[in-house]
């Protein structure tokens, strides 16, 4: 079993096919890339603290602290272990399987078609170009999504997610606080399903939509760019009902004290002339307050 033990800036190459990954790290920066090369690469560009051990074993790579193990990786809290740091880069084949653990660092996973399975702490993590599927756990950190096509799972206590062009089947999320972003324009019927306590939930839907929808709040405020749906409820409890084209998509959004936006993307052929109306995440800077006949006060575009 090949084993390094990385105690500075180092780049490994590995001549045997991988396609199982597994980064755990404290601090600093994990990149991982799919390639179309048969072949993975490891550069660490900085070190801090104790040794990187990189193992591999048959057809999977491990780069990880010794002492921080993937299971309980949520709950790793060793004070000691903040006084390290390291900057990881790995290039591997496009659908190797990728687990990433982060404990106060950034991850960015891009162009990986096999699954991935991300665990942060307090890390903030990119999924750009992914069409595996997604399972993202975090305690605190941030998760954002863009042009993901696979299907998405992502659970947090505080920590905010924003999908941008997603197009994967299905969008699950829950949080304790965090707020949810999502802008969808997938390529058929989408199940989206968002639950948060106090986060605000924001849902960019492509026009014309296609789903069953139900959004509910027990005191937040509703914002409804759709004459399709109906808001019921002008004090206290708030919901959004109705359906959109056949119906073959469902969207479920329920939070107990923050705001819900449902927002209607712009036809596509029309998406280069609506980029200045847009903020930075592509959604309305003025989605309109609903009425309780479900008509909007402001033109949402």
């Amino acid at each position: 079993m090949p084993e390094w033990s990385v105690t500075e800036p180092r780049k490994l190459s590995f001549d045997t096919r991988v396609s199982d990954l597994q980064v755990r790290i404290v601090n600093g920066t994990v990149n991982v890339v799919g390639t179309d090369e048969g072949s993975a690469r490891l550069e660490v560009s900085e070190i801090e603290g104790p040794p990187l051990v990189v193992t591999q074993t048959g057809d999977t790579l491990t780069v990880a602290y010794e002492d921080l193990p993937w299971k309980g990786f949520l709950k790793w809290l060793d004070r000691k272990g903040w006084r390290r740091r390291a900057v990881v880069s790995l290039a591997v084949p496009a659908d190797t399987r990728v687990e990433v653990g982060v404990v106060g660092a950034g991850a960015v996973v891009s162009g990986i078609h096999g699954p991935a399975v991300v665990k942060g702490v307090t890390g903030d993590t990119t999924l750009v170009g992914v069409s595996g599927p997604v399972r993202a756990d975090t305690v605190s950190g941030n998760l954002e999504a863009q042009a993901v096509t696979g299907d998405l799972r992502f659970h947090s206590v505080s920590g905010d997610l924003t999908v941008v062009e997603g197009s994967g089947r299905t969008v699950r999320a829950d949080s304790v606080s965090g707020s949810m972003i999502v802008d969808l324009d997938p390529d058929g019927p989408t199940e989206v399903n968002l639950t948060s306590v106090s986060g605000e939930i924001a849902i960019r839907l492509p026009h014309p939509a296609d789903a069953e929808v139900e959004a509910n709040t027990a005191s937040g405020t509703i914002s409804n760019a759709f004459d399709g749906l109906r808001v019921h409820g002008q004090w206290g409890a708030h919901k959004i009902t109705g359906r959109l084209g056949a119906g073959t998509g469902r969207l479920r959004a329920t939070t107990v004290s923050g705001s819900i936006a449902l927002l209607r993307r712009p036809p596509r052929e029309d998406e280069a002339d609506s980029v200045g109306d847009a903020g930075p995440s592509g959604s309305p800077r003025n989605p309109g307050t609903a009425t309780a006949d479900g008509t909007t006060d402001k033109k949402v575009l």
